[in-house]
């Protein structure tokens, strides 16, 4: 089965959002569009993956903050010290490190928030998770 996973989800921050995932990520502006029926968008990505991220902003309307904070992108890094540096850029990047609403994410991963309130998990390990 060939499948490609789209997260998309409004923003009132666009240029803001688009720069932080980008460089936090290391994501790739794969398409944008302008006043297309009255919505801007930006698609984020890296080519070849199997999914990408669509960032969304309607003119004119306000889309407002996360409905909860366990609203999560989780991203697995096998390699200690490529997550390390991913955490380092996520911060570079702009996003603010919090605490996880579930404790979970805080034993082996870190958590970063956008000027949304959206979330995103670094999680230090492998998927699927290695049995102990």
């Amino acid at each position: 089965m060939s499948v490609t996973l789209r997260v998309a989800r409004p923003t009132d921050h666009l240029e803001k959002v688009v720069e932080m995932y980008g460089k936090g990520l290391e994501l790739d502006v794969l398409g944008a569009f302008e006043d297309h029926q009255g919505f801007d968008g930006v698609m984020l990505g890296k080519p070849g993956t199997p999914y990408h991220f669509e960032f969304t902003r309607k003119r004119g309307h306000a889309a407002g903050c996360a409905p909860t904070p366990e609203d999560l992108l989780v991203f697995y890094y096998s390699d200690a010290d490529e997550w390390t540096a991913a955490c380092a850029r996520m911060a570079v990047a702009g996003f603010a490190k919090v605490p996880a609403f579930n404790p979970y994410w805080d034993a082996s991963g870190a958590t970063f928030e956008d000027p949304d309130g959206y979330r995103v998990v670094l999680q230090r390990g492998s998927w699927p998770p290695v049995p102990r």
